[in-house]
């Protein structure tokens, strides 16, 4: 499991990714509209079986976005660092607009300063994509200087860094 734990928002909880998660995930990395918001590019199912069902721990740690016990959006974080690193997370259409992600990006957030001790998270949303942008403001992330189509976005533990 990541880091053995499960993560807690209000809203929503956080479970480590794992091979029975494959057919809702090989499903949703195959969905136009998921990928839209992910990178572009549907997913053949090998590749969500290598990439986001926890083979790539410890450097990258995948979890099922749950409301309730309804899956609704894949989140991950991965280093770059002892103490930083970034983090992905995608919604399915249905439980975007309502404060899901940004209560899980919290709880990933509580996790990753409080439990491992980060000093600072990036995430990279689409430019254009304004809700997500938006979302990852609600959490705490600040635009930083960046180039490219993609907005880079920052958060900073106080004490630990720039906030």
């Amino acid at each position: 499991m990541a880091d053995g734990v499960v993560l807690d928002g209000v809203l929503t909880r956080l479970v480590p990714a794992t091979a029975a998660d494959l057919d809702l995930l090989a499903e949703w990395f195959a969905s136009p509209d998921f990928v839209e918001r992910w990178d572009g590019a549907p997913k053949t199912r090998d590749e969500v079986a290598e990439k986001y069902v926890g083979r790539r721990r410890p450097r990258v740690e995948s979890f099922l976005v749950l409301e309730r016990s309804t899956p609704v959006g894949y989140a991950q974080y991965w280093h770059a660092g002892a103490a930083e690193g970034g983090i992905d997370m995608v919604l399915v259409a249905e439980a975007r607009g309502r404060g899901l992600g940004p209560d899980a990006a919290r709880a990933l957030l509580a996790h990753l300063g409080g439990n491992l001790g980060w000093r600072r998270v990036t995430v990279d949303p689409v430019r254009g994509n304004v809700r997500a942008v938006r979302a990852w403001e609600k959490a705490g992330f600040r635009e930083v200087p960046g180039e490219g189509e993609n907005l880079l976005m920052e958060f900073s533990f106080a004490g630990r860094g720039r906030h």
